[in-house]
């Protein structure tokens, strides 16, 4: 290849462009590792509430477990582990967002563990563990189990970036050889060799992600329990979509012109509906907009993306067939931009909902390095467009010879943006966030003489309001002639506030000042009737506010 593309070897592009790439894809695996480890396992479900709330002390073990979503879940895995540090796998009934778990007539005394992994409508894994113990903490709690395990993370993370390399730059490279430059067959092979690696990875990036469904390790990759997790997930249709697509560009490459077409036409359709299967975007509501959305953002990328090599490849051959290719992809990529932006953006607002959300969050601060590469990538097809274009087309051979190095400094730009996306997956979007901050934190308090439905709204520290349904024992009308909420936490002063009625059968109290997260002590002072006062003890679990 040195003889007929001179400005590719040696100290030419593919020497400092193979450099730049390293160092892009370094810091994106560095920046994709730092997320993974910095976000607890969280994608798009996110969990409220629970019972026992984290952190609590019960006098006596509960009946059953309960965990709540912020959308509904499918249970994968819950493992329970005694203060002995004894493990027991349970089975969770789900019902929405909502799961229960029965408890298994364990009656030690100590802390306990409730280590418990869902999935999403989006596809992806969630993890956490609920620590709460039963008559006394333990003095050495049960040590918690590992939800982030690197290696599985990577291997996802990397599994994921060969598998867009195979969709964008593969099949959308298929496209541009059948519509762009027919009969050229500038770029075959490098096209090809990015499409059987993407079919490889789709196999690999389903398999990873029944292990991480699991929870299982990474050694144990290929057994038939990590195939069957994957396939409960919605990722399975994204991976079976992503191998036809990947399929039909390839058979494309060796089928004459006409046909060559229609393949690679329904291979690049089968991008834009592999990644609205699934994944944070396709997730969010409403779906009658962001699913649409998400298609055309994926397919304009294709089309940009798999036409660049073979644009370097065809131009660094010239003759008239460059020219034509050149000419026709003028024509349509300004079209092709502006849909892609505009379904960029229009996803970018749903998924960021506050502008300060993009340096305060994990997914913020990804998808605004993406978008500093894409400024500068589309800075670069500019320049490309109006100023090397005409020159290239001119048959000037310096514009020419800039305009190939040019197209492949946008193709690593595009294999960095890949590789930033790839990490959306290990970290929830701000609108997750914040729909997890602004639900309330709530309990349920019951005693043989009273009982209460506590919530603080929003159930996060800061400026919150509070809602007391009081109750007989027996859940009766209770006619309270007054109620006091106390509020303390280790380390400050307790917030008393008297509550009033309204008229809706609640008694409410609307501004308190909450000023930490964390596990408060609740204690509600229901003034039965006169010398009768019954206190009903509790502990509400405060999230930290967040930030924007």
């Amino acid at each position: 290849m040195g003889a007929r593309f001179p400005c590719l070897t040696g100290g030419g592009i593919v020497g400092d462009g193979a450099r730049l790439l390293v160092f892009l894809c370094g810091l994106i695996m560095a920046a994709s590792a730092f997320l993974g480890t910095t976000s607890v396992a969280r994608a798009h479900a996110s969990l409220l509430r629970s019972t026992p709330v984290e952190g609590a002390v019960v006098q006596a073990a509960p009946a059953e477990l309960l965990l709540g979503f912020s959308e509904t879940v499918a249970p994968l895995v819950t493992e329970l582990i005694g203060p002995d540090g004894t493990k027991k796998r349970l089975t969770a009934k789900a019902n929405g967002a909502d799961l229960a778990i029965a408890w298994p007539g364990w009656k030690a005394e100590g802390t306990y563990l409730l280590s418990w992994r869902v999935v999403s409508s989006d596809g992806h894994p969630v993890a956490g563990v609920l620590s709460f113990s039963v008559g006394n903490p333990s003095v050495t709690p049960p040590a918690a189990p590992e939800l982030n395990d690197t290696s599985l993370r990577l291997a996802i993370w990397s599994a994921k970036l060969v598998l867009y390399l195979g969709l964008f730059l593969g099949v959308g490279g298929a496209f541009a050889l059948a519509w762009l430059m027919p009969g050229k067959h500038s770029g075959v092979g490098v096209i090809g060799a990015l499409l059987v690696a993407g079919l490889v990875a789709a196999p690999v990036s389903f398999g990873l992600q029944g292990l991480d469904a699991l929870g299982a390790p990474l050694a144990l990759f290929g057994q038939g329990m990590g195939w069957q997790a994957a396939a409960a997930t919605s990722y399975a249709f994204t991976a079976a979509i992503a191998f036809i697509a990947l399929s039909l560009a390839l058979l494309a490459l060796a089928s004459d012109a006409s046909l060559a077409r229609w393949l690679s036409l329904a291979g690049l359709v089968g991008v834009g509906t592999a990644l609205a299967a699934s994944g944070h975007a396709s997730a969010a509501t409403p779906q009658w907009l962001t699913r649409p959305m998400v298609f055309v953002h994926g397919t304009g990328i294709a089309f940009w993306a798999g036409a660049l090599l073979p644009l370097a490849f065809c131009w660094r051959e010239g003759g008239e067939s460059a020219e034509l290719a050149l000419r026709r992809f003028s024509v349509a990529i300004p079209y092709v931009v502006a849909a892609l932006v505009a379904a960029g953006l229009v996803l970018t607002v749903i998924q960021v909902e506050a502008v300060p959300a993009l340096w305060h969050t994990g997914y913020g601060l990804l998808l605004s390095a993406k978008l500093v590469l894409a400024f500068a990538l589309l800075a670069l097809a500019g320049f490309n467009r109006w100023q090397l274009t005409k020159p290239a087309l001119a048959e000037q051979r310096g514009a020419q010879r800039l305009l190939v190095r040019s197209i492949l400094v946008e193709t690593l730009l595009m294999v960095a943006i890949l590789g930033l996306v790839a990490g959306f997956r290990f970290t929830p979007p701000p609108r997750v966030l914040a729909v997890e901050a602004a639900e309330p934190a709530a309990i349920h308090i019951h005693t043989p003489v009273a009982m209460a439905d506590f919530a603080l709204s929003p159930g996060h520290a800061g400026a919150v309001s509070a809602s007391i349904m009081v109750m007989t024992g027996d859940f009766g009308p209770l006619d309270a002639r007054g109620v006091v909420l106390r509020l303390s936490q280790s380390g400050s002063t307790e917030i008393k506030a008297d509550a009033y009625k309204p008229g809706d059968g609640t008694w409410r109290i609307d501004s308190l000042d909450l000023p930490a997260p964390g596990i408060w002590a609740v204690a509600i002072d229901i003034d039965m009737a006169e010398g009768q006062v019954v206190t009903l003890d509790g502990a509400v679990a405060s999230r930290p506010a967040t930030g924007w």
